[in-house]
């Protein structure tokens, strides 16, 4: 059984206040994980899988296209998931791949000028910045299937921030983690592994520059060398400028190890295979696809990173009814095992985790034991404000 967890026992209540999405503070929460209840909850499930998707004839009466922006690094999709998509629909997806956020958001401020552009694959915790700049509409929940996805996914914790104001602004897609790569060779580890590792001289680093200052201010708050919780940063614009001021210049002192930046997946996997890192703060489908190099996926033992991937609705979209289709077919089980595997993470529908490639499953297991699942550290909702502010941050860490 592909080891799966429920987003609903992780992530901390968030409600939407405004169109900039505000986050409400989750210190102070444990969290619990009965796996074997979980897993015995998405067996019974499969009994009750949604039916494949009907297609709309409206849907089929449009451009018979898709226009969508998504993440580069993954060819699994365009060779597998999107044939399979257009064979089931007849709808072809004109897929545009992009490394980062920052590439994303400015191809869909440009598609609000031209139309250009139908749908993108964001996170849960950055589609309030691109509504905030009036760049997304709301889902037709007549459209796609909620009932599909598997709990805590669409419902519950995970639920409430995919809304503002009651209307839905992201569907699931996928899920997964950011945590250490580390060569079983070479790299100097403490024990248990920590977020530190990656700023001891012992280590040759490949490091995203605004998720490694936010592995820094975690590792000091472990430490008891912050003044005030680390996620207080996400809610407080004067707390964020305090916290991150000290983890950026900690991780200056220590910067002299890095060996190289990443913001895609091609990226983060060449420092590894071509540029001599032996560790890095990556994705889990980086450590996957390094794992035959002789590096191993490991969890901190202050909790690894967590991010939840989903589709939103451009409002310039001219074929929202076929980006419904793919939303609706991804809810399915094959294809959402399909569209996991290509990101080497979690599927997002019933009956997906029993259909994954089973040494996905195995590298999964060999990472997450029951305390590293408790520990996961779920990415927090963030500001256009807050985006914008991070990014300053990691232009100068960059720059020092």
């Amino acid at each position: 059984m592909f080891t799966f967890l429920s987003l609903d026992r992780y992530m901390g209540v968030a409600r939407h206040r405004s169109a900039r999405l505000a986050p409400c503070r989750r210190e102070n929460m444990t969290f619990h994980l009965n796996r074997r209840r979980f897993l015995q909850t998405t067996a019974a499930g499969a009994g009750l899988l949604a039916a494949p998707a009907i297609i709309s004839s409206k849907a089929l009466a449009s451009s018979g296209e898709l226009n969508f922006i998504g993440w580069a690094g993954y060819p699994t999709l365009a060779e597998k998931v999107f044939p399979a998509f257009e064979a089931a629909t007849g709808i072809k997806v004109n897929f545009k791949e992009v490394p980062d956020h920052e590439t994303m958001y400015a191809e869909a401020k440009i598609a609000q000028e031209t139309g250009a552009l139908d749908l993108i694959e964001t996170t849960i915790d950055r589609w309030g910045s691109y509504n905030a700049n009036g760049l997304l509409q709301a889902w037709d929940e007549s459209k796609v299937a909620l009932d599909a996805y598997l709990p805590g996914l669409a419902d519950g914790a995970a639920g409430e921030m995919s809304r503002l104001d009651g209307a839905l602004m992201i569907v699931p897609s996928v899920w997964g983690t950011e945590a250490l790569v580390a060569s079983e060779a070479d790299a100097k580890l403490a024990t248990p592994p920590s977020l530190g590792d990656l700023f001891s001289a012992d280590n040759a680093a490949v490091l995203r520059p605004h998720s490694t200052l936010a592995a820094m201010g975690r590792w000091l708050e472990a430490q008891g060398k912050l003044p005030r919780p680390w996620r207080d940063g996400y809610v407080d614009m004067a707390a964020m400028t305090e916290l991150w001021d000290i983890a950026l210049a900690e991780a200056i002192k220590v910067k002299g190890n890095v060996v190289q930046w990443w913001s895609g997946e091609n990226e983060a996997v060449a420092g590894f295979q071509a540029n001599g890192a032996t560790i890095g703060l990556c994705w889990d489908s980086t450590g996957f696809n390094v794992r035959n190099d002789g590096f191993k996926y490991i969890a901190p033992v202050e909790g690894a990173f967590a991010w939840n991937q989903g589709f939103s609705l451009l409002k310039a979209a001219k074929n929202a009814d076929a980006a419904a289709e793919l939303a609706k077919f991804v809810a399915t089980p094959q294809p959402s095992a399909d569209w996991a595997t290509a990101f080497k993470a979690n599927p997002v529908a019933k009956g997906a985790p029993d259909l994954m490639d089973a040494e996905i499953a195995a590298f999964y297991k060999g990472t997450f034991d029951d305390t590293a699942l408790k520990s996961l550290w779920w990415w927090p909702e963030q500001t256009a404000e807050f985006v914008a502010k991070r990014s300053e941050y990691a232009d100068k860490y960059k720059a020092a």
